[in-house]
């Protein structure tokens, strides 16, 4: 490559070359979704009289090779950004969306799948609009889904403060903290919304924190120097979800949305290439059943569950995502995984799940091992002199607030040089003693009360008394369905919310962003895009019930079903996950090398083939079988582990969460801007090879620059 990097290129010759954006294929030349196609496939990706720099972007990239056996370079995609400034990209694409009378929206059907923050804002705000919507969980209630279980608070640039917050600092602290490999872009439209985010939810019900004179409370998060949280306590997913949950169920009261509880997606119908509806399976009674639709969207969160132990609830899956991989949805940086540092650690062998603790406990937390790693004292016996506040001392700027993958890798770093603490030696401190001196017990306990009372239950231990102890956990996953601007994924008619999809969290996810992309796509983004998309399909016939669309896909349901079934071996569905987990850990963890990436490929796919031989799953498909549910799902993780690790294994740099050892500056991740600063979006084939697609990421507001916290 020459001195210039590809983005030099892009800037360059997007100056003398724009047009409009041309339409993107697959390997298997399908019209791409988004991509400003002709006719009625490709039209959301219509710009109107936005142009976009596509065709610069497409002529000025030189795609490293890749080098995995059986792994391929695909195509270059453009992801629909109309051009110009970053900043007003939203607005002027909002803008130029076409809309459907509301005497028309009753003529359309959508399904949401998912019925977290994303899926639940999505079907309460399209149900309003008039759409016939059909909401899918597997739950026993929508305000179940897994949304319920965020702690700590939702990010706004609302700039309400005297601390110097504002648009451009949000964006800067999102494009940053991602290591810059999220569409700029995307920031701006969190960074925009989140403002409507926070007087939307506090007007259906979110019982926000609040300071004594009314106004709304805020506390900082990791990766800021502002105070920009909006907070419920420490359950600010649960009231969030709750009132999701509540405006979407005045929708399925006044009929406009269908709820289906108990019911898992297993399949998409397929249509032309366009995505035409569902299959599922009532989880109940084992019945196999079509929704037909003119739009699908998914908002069934992230794939964390892949490590067996997780901050994720048991069963949380990525077989929705996976279902729609397989039919031809790219997915975007796989390998790009959150372990949260303030995860409780793992205590046995035994252990199915890790827990939680909010990532605002650091705000009055000090993190902390002993100088000594041959110390056994108890935590209050160790002098202040011979404890090591590593994240004070490595990044006095922000100290414990660091961003997420900074703490766990440090966290990380010290367990392994030995000065790990507990039982196991597998943690660090997490020390309230000075904030409980300088403020006093009832204003800590006012402030994360409830937080105390978790981690007693779980541990058995006072932290008003004594420091938690914390490790990371794997916990959140930037990786998601590659889509475009408009949140539509490479297939026609199949959109992406929350944290099934890929584009604003980019390598690392700042706390307190999850909530706010979830509220942003489901009440701002999708409500807007899938009509746009819609527009163009007025009076289309749904496929029937014996069409061969919804055929096709019941029958691959069945078939898989019953080969799930009839295996006969001697291991439950949860041996292999366990060992999955493990293999993942240890070698697509928060720190890998080609050579460990390569050993658990190689275990992974060994896994694979035992699965195959050996899975028992005994009782019958129709009726309640949570071993079959498990065993669909855990087949999923084994393909999904897969590509996650070729995906970490192709990019040779090292970036945010994603950390390769071979790449690394005095411990800190060394990008290669040069070469990697795009969006790789795999494709998977039945031949069991795979299609790197590549989006190249640009940025002009926040410019590329390595990051510093310290």
């Amino acid at each position: 490559m020459d001195q210039l990097s590809f983005l030099d290129k892009v800037k360059t010759i997007g100056e003398v070359l724009t047009g409009k954006d041309d339409a993107v294929t697959s390997a298997s030349g399908q019209t791409s979704a988004g991509q400003g196609s002709a006719g009625k496939q490709g039209s959301a990706g219509k710009q109107g009289a936005a142009e976009t720099a596509g065709a610069a972007r497409r002529a000025a990239f030189t795609p490293p090779k890749v080098k995995i056996p059986g792994a391929k370079v695909g195509r270059v995609l453009d992801g629909g950004v109309p051009a110009g400034d970053p900043a007003t990209a939203w607005q002027r694409r909002r803008d130029s969306y076409r809309l459907v009378s509301p005497l028309n929206t009753k003529k359309f059907t959508i399904v949401v799948v998912g019925t977290g923050l994303a899926g639940a804002g999505a079907a309460a705000a399209l149900g309003e609009l008039g759409y016939n919507v059909h909401a899918v969980t597997y739950h026993d209630a929508p305000r179940r889904a897994h949304s319920v279980a965020a702690q700590g608070g939702v990010n706004a640039a609302r700039a309400r403060k005297v601390d110097g917050d504002s648009l451009l600092r949000f964006v800067t602290d999102t494009v940053k903290g991602g290591d810059f490999r999220a569409r700029e872009a995307e920031a701006f439209r969190l960074g925009e919304e989140s403002v409507r985010v926070i007087d939307h939810m506090n007007a259906i019900g979110t019982p926000f924190a609040r300071e004594y004179g009314g106004t709304l409370a805020t506390r900082s998060f990791g990766g800021v120097q502002v105070s920009r949280t909006y907070y419920s306590r420490g359950m600010t997913g649960q009231q969030l979800q709750l009132s999701s949950s509540q405006a979407l169920q005045r929708q399925i009261k006044a009929g406009r949305v269908k709820m289906h509880i108990r019911s898992e997606m297993l399949e998409l119908i397929m249509e032309d290439g366009v995505a035409r509806g569902v299959v599922i399976r009532d989880l109940v009674t084992g019945e196999i059943s079509a929704i037909p639709a003119h739009a699908v969207i998914l908002a069934t969160g992230g794939y964390g569950s892949v490590y067996f132990q997780s901050t994720l609830a048991l069963n949380s899956n990525a077989s929705a995502a996976w279902r729609a991989h397989k039919r031809g949805a790219y997915l975007a940086h796989a390998s790009f995984v959150q372990f949260h540092p303030t995860g409780l650690p793992v205590n046995s062998q035994w252990q199915s799940k890790t827990i939680l603790m909010s990532e605002s406990l650091r705000n009055d937390g000090r993190i902390w091992v002993p100088k000594d790693a041959n110390d056994v004292r108890e935590p209050n016996d160790i002098p202040e002199s011979e404890r090591d506040y590593y994240l004070e001392r490595k990044y006095p700027a922000f100290g414990n607030l660091t961003p997420r993958d900074i703490a766990s890798r440090a966290a990380t770093e010290r367990i392994n040089a030995g000065h790990g603490v507990g039982p196991l030696k597998n943690s660090v401190y997490l020390d309230f003693s000075d904030a409980l001196r300088a403020h006093g017990k009832e204003t800590i306990k006012e402030r994360y009360g409830n937080l105390f009372d978790m981690y007693t239950h779980a541990t058995g231990e006072n932290p008003y008394e004594v420091p938690m102890r914390i490790a990371p956990s794997a916990h959140f996953t930037m990786g998601g369905l590659w889509s475009d601007f408009d949140q539509m994924t490479s297939i026609p008619g199949l959109f992406v919310g929350g944290e099934s999809g890929w584009a604003y969290h980019g390598a690392n996810r700042l706390g307190a962003n999850s909530l706010l992309s979830a509220c942003v796509d489901g009440w701002f983004t999708l409500p807007f895009s899938v009509p746009n998309y819609l527009a163009d399909h007025l009076g289309e016939e749904l496929p029937g019930p014996d069409s061969p669309a919804v055929q096709e896909a019941i029958a691959r349901v069945e078939q898989r079903t019953q080969r799930l079934m009839s295996i006969g071996g001697t291991r439950g569905p949860q041996q292999f996950h366990r060992e999955l987990g493990e293999i993942m850990y240890e070698g697509c963890g928060v720190g890998r090398t080609e050579e460990s990436l390569t050993k658990a490929l190689g275990e992974v796919r060994r896994l694979q083939g035992e699965f195959w031989e050996d899975l028992s799953v005994p009782g019958g498909s129709a009726q309640v079988n949570q071993t079959l549910e498990k065993a669909g799902r855990v087949a999923d993780f084994l393909e999904l582990s897969e590509l996650m690790c070729i995906d970490a294994l192709d990019r040779e740099e090292s970036a945010g969460a994603h950390f390769r050892f071979e790449y690394q500056d005095d411990g800190e991740a060394k990008r290669n801007d040069a070469e990697w600063a795009f969006a790789s979006a795999w494709e998977s084939h039945p031949d069991g090879t795979f299609t790197r697609h590549m989006e190249p990421l640009e940025f002009t507001a926040v410019p590329l620059a390595t990051r510093s916290y310290s």
